[in-house]
């Protein structure tokens, strides 16, 4: 192949799948005229589909990387970098690559080195044919691409173990044993992915038989925001049970969320409510979140003035306001990536808070069962959207006895 001592590399991109009977895009780094049309003559004679793109400086491949091909086959000896360094460029510009080396046979330290670095083989020059070609790189990428399978179910394994230990802090188990009312709580994450959000919620029987319940969403989506919404459900739990009242609920919680922030931009909203011992009335103080819906004869969202959210100004005053609840009722607590979803009739609308009551006021909504009902609401916004709403959903059902 002309120079006894040229180095060539055969790079594969372990993501890149041609499909069956689809030609591999190779781009041939070759400065040498003559070792390139041999090369060349390789490939096409060895009963395999490959369709080569020819250049003879790194950078001029490095321009080919980004607009995507199966396979490089490098020569090192390059007149813009030398040795492996043409390697390491490339391998950085295509991490998950499936590399063989073509060396010469003095060159075995360079060949080994060249494997220690991210190749997969290397092959000496003067013992390699078509077939033998061939089959070694078909082998590396199927290798390569095993590998970015394993690397991503590993990754998947990962997030649904985080998504596990956030879970156990997100999602708590309301202290309701005793209060006499029926509840149900549901959790969707954003597109249906494995890793839980921001969204949180709470709820607690006091002494004093009144219900005390949190619903919230912080802004965004991973794990910094999960662990903020964690913090804020936590601290709720504990500002309940150390005896602070409504009114100063919200405030706390924004002390709360400046201490625990790591990017300023970062807010939440949040519903605090507090059913009463009777269970005829709810109050309601909201920092930016939607009011609850209220499910009886007159399906309605209790529309308390919305504050601001938390984090976004200092210091804030959040009013407190009642509402009269009927001889039998269901609240819907949610956030509101259950009605920022698309409608099925017109792409461009929201769902929005009116056309989840619209779908509530259709009739046809079990009542007894406040799981079945949740799912179901789930259910209308994936339906409506086409799919998951790209934002998660929290939703926090609570009913009177009856």
């Amino acid at each position: 192949m002309g120079k006894s001592r040229c180095n060539l590399v055969w790079v594969c991109p372990g993501v890149a799948d041609p499909g069956p009977g689809a030609p591999i895009r190779v781009l041939l780094v070759e400065d040498d005229p003559g070792d390139a049309l041999l090369t060349s003559e390789l490939l096409h004679d060895s009963g395999f589909s490959f369709k080569v793109e020819p250049v003879r400086q790194l950078a001029d491949a490095l321009a080919h990387l980004e607009r995507g091909v199966e396979c490089v086959l490098l020569d090192l000896g390059l007149p813009d970098a030398g040795g492996l360094e043409a390697l390491d460029r490339i391998l950085a510009a295509a991490p998950r690559t499936a590399v063989i080396v073509l060396t010469g046979r003095a060159d075995r330290d360079v060949a080994l080195d060249a494997v220690a670095r991210g190749a997969q083989d290397y092959l000496r020059k003067g013992e390699i044919d078509r077939e033998l070609l061939s089959r070694s790189v078909r082998y590396a990428v199927e290798r390569k691409r095993s590998e970015e399978a394993a690397r991503q179910l590993l990754a998947r394994e990962l997030m649904a173990a985080e998504s596990a230990r956030l879970e156990r802090g997100l999602l708590a188990r309301p202290m309701l044993a005793e209060s006499g009312l029926r509840s149900a709580a549901r959790y969707r994450s954003a597109g249906g992915s494995l890793l839980l959000g921001g969204d949180f919620y709470d709820a607690i029987e006091l002494p004093d038989g009144s219900v005390r319940l949190v619903i919230g969403d912080v802004s965004g989506h991973g794990p910094d925001e999960a662990a903020i919404g964690v913090a804020l459900r936590i601290a709720w739990r504990g500002f309940v049970l150390g005896g602070v009242g409504p009114e100063a609920m919200l405030p706390n919680l924004q002390a709360l969320l400046d201490a625990e922030r790591h990017n300023e931009d970062l807010f939440a909203t949040v519903c605090d409510a507090t059913i009463a011992p009777d269970r005829r009335s709810v109050a309601l103080s909201l920092a930016g979140h939607p009011g609850p819906i209220l499910m009886a004869e007159d399906t309605r969202q209790l529309s308390a003035s919305a504050g601001l959210p938390l984090g976004l100004f200092e210091p804030v005053r959040w009013a407190t306001e009642v509402f009269a609840l009927p001889p039998q009722w269901t609240l819907i607590f949610y956030t509101d990536g259950i009605v920022e979803g698309r409608t099925r009739d017109d792409r461009s609308r929201r769902l929005g808070v009116r056309g989840l009551m619209s779908q509530l006021r259709g009739g046809g909504w079990p009542s007894d069962n406040l799981g079945e009902l949740a799912d179901k609401l789930l259910a209308v916004a994936e339906e409506q959207n086409g799919g998951p709403p790209e934002d998660d959903i929290a939703l926090f059902l609570v009913a009177g006895a009856g």
